[in-house]
């Protein structure tokens, strides 16, 4: 796993974003088994209950599923799955804007820089 924590915000949410990436490129499919959490922890390097906290955050929000006594794997729910999609996008897109913003780039001219730079 190529997870690089940084100091900006909590490590369990990067966690999770992290394994919504991994979803949403493909690398983690649907049903799946994702690593246990002490695995994780130490494949990533951080407190095994961190992991847990960002599994337990997983699990209430449909991303994985654990069954007692099975190892937790990947929602096979394609509504869920196509969500955590369209929250990445909005995520990264509403942080571009704001940056845009910032330094009064104008709607147009993204809007040509992002049609050229695609």
């Amino acid at each position: 796993m190529n997870f690089i924590a940084n100091d900006r915000e909590p490590v369990y949410q990067q966690i999770i974003r992290y394994m919504r990436q991994l979803v949403v490129k493909g690398i983690l499919k649907p049903g799946d088994p994702v690593p246990s959490r002490r695995e994780m922890a130490i494949n990533i390097k951080v407190n095994p209950n961190t992991v847990q906290k960002a599994y337990k955050e997983m699990e209430d929000m449909g991303i994985i599923t654990t069954v007692r006594t099975h190892q937790s794997t990947i929602t096979t729910d394609e509504k869920i799955i196509s969500k955590i999609k369209q929250d990445l996008i909005h995520e990264s897109l509403g942080v571009f804007i704001e940056n845009m913003k910032s330094i009064e780039v104008e709607k147009d001219e993204i809007i040509k820089i992002i049609k050229d730079s695609y």
